[in-house]
């Protein structure tokens, strides 16, 4: 693997990191507040090949790959960690859609979610599965040439808009993971509702809501790939997803230390600059560090994801437990080297700090993403 990225890639990063820059960091705090969920900036994401960024070109994608992807991710999470994760998610199912729907899925769906002009969710989690995915519980029943769908998924990002599309993983037979097969749900669709928007710590930006289905009649046609494989598609999108994820953290982790950085040249104690006390630069090279690590352990699952390595579910598991826990120690102790400001709304640390906590919960557990390790070492 080459750590020095093509003049190809540092466009493609530069291009994001002027977008977070110009189009998300001005507006972050406020988003945070008035929890706006800002779709036309969503869609001039799009605009810039961010709304199927490993898509295929054919219905609109950009047809990169995953190290792109971690150096996209990065870069908007700088600007808003929330958005930039949001826009995660999105990819997260179209990829599904494009990995595993048929060339009349693809065709009829994607594109418009390569725009944004329809966004995605992914609905796995339940109120009573969370980590134990394969324990859902929401059943699609077939009747004719339609499922009726009931159950209800949590914590559902993006959810509530009914002009949107739900990936949904349902039980199309009692068989475990191998009941489980893939539906996708147009908002709107008849049985359909969510429940109210969650008050949450972080990710004020984008709506969490539980999306309930009473008896929604969905078309077979809409099922992706053939009943009973909906657990694989399920984890084979958690494995990219997770490397997103970990993108995020960083991202925000960078974004903590640039402003600690600048906040230590400015504020003076004691006749001198902190940045001047040995012992806050020694507390800001470990976090450089430590950022570092998490980077370059990043960019080897993402290389491992696109050249389909046998161990490229340990790897992104792996880097997703290293790269969030960092990500939010990093951030963490930009708050403490701002003192009583970095509690302050004003300064953006405590929404960052805010934000990347949650990554250590979502995509999988950091306590999952052990088991995954574990099981690949002693073989069970």
């Amino acid at each position: 693997m080459n750590f020095d990225l093509s003049e190809d890639r540092v466009a493609i990063r530069d291009m994001a990191l002027d977008f977070a820059r110009e189009k998300l960091a001005p507006h972050a705090l406020e988003w945070d507040e008035k929890k706006h969920f800002p779709v036309d900036t969503l869609r001039e994401a799009a605009a810039l090949g961010m709304g199927g960024v490993y898509i295929r070109d054919d219905v609109g994608g950009s047809g990169l790959g995953r190290l792109d992807a971690a150096l996209i991710f990065e870069a908007l999470a700088t600007g808003c960690p929330t958005i930039a994760a949001y826009i995660s998610i999105h990819n997260m199912c179209a990829w599904m859609i494009d990995s595993f729907g048929s060339d009349e899925q693809r065709q009829k769906w994607l594109p418009d979610l390569c725009t944004m002009e329809k966004l995605a969710s992914y609905c796995l989690t339940e109120p009573g599965a969370g980590s134990d995915a394969a324990a859902l519980r929401t059943r699609a029943e077939r009747d004719g040439d339609h499922y009726v769908l009931t159950g209800q998924k949590q914590f559902i990002s993006g959810a509530g808009n009914p002009h949107d599309f739900y990936v949904v993983m349902a039980r199309t037979s009692d068989d475990g993971a191998r009941g489980v097969s893939t539906i996708v749900v147009p908002g709107g669709s008849e049985g359909l509702s969510f429940g109210a928007n969650e008050k949450k710590m972080g990710w004020n930006a984008q709506p969490t809501r539980a999306v309930i289905f009473d008896k929604c009649r969905v078309p077979v046609a809409n099922r992706i790939g053939p009943e009973g494989i909906g657990f694989k598609i399920a984890m084979a999108g958690l494995d990219g997803g997770r490397l997103n994820i970990a993108a995020c953290s960083l991202g925000g982790a960078q974004a903590a230390l640039d402003k600690a950085v600048t906040y230590m040249g400015e504020r003076k104690a004691f006749g001198k600059t902190l940045a001047e006390f040995q012992a806050l630069q020694f507390k800001l090279a470990d976090m450089a560090i430590d950022l570092e690590a998490a980077r370059t352990f990043l960019w080897r699952a993402a290389w491992a994801l696109d050249r389909k390595s046998p161990d490229a579910t340990r790897l992104c598991a792996m880097a997703k437990k290293f790269a969030t826990d960092a990500g939010f120690e990093i951030a963490n102790s930009a708050l403490q080297l701002h003192g009583g400001y970095g509690y302050l709304n004003d300064y953006g640390i405590e929404k960052i700090v805010r934000d990347l906590r949650v990554h250590q919960i979502l995509e999988g557990t950091n306590e999952i993403m052990r088991m995954i390790v574990a099981r690949g070492l002693v073989g069970r």
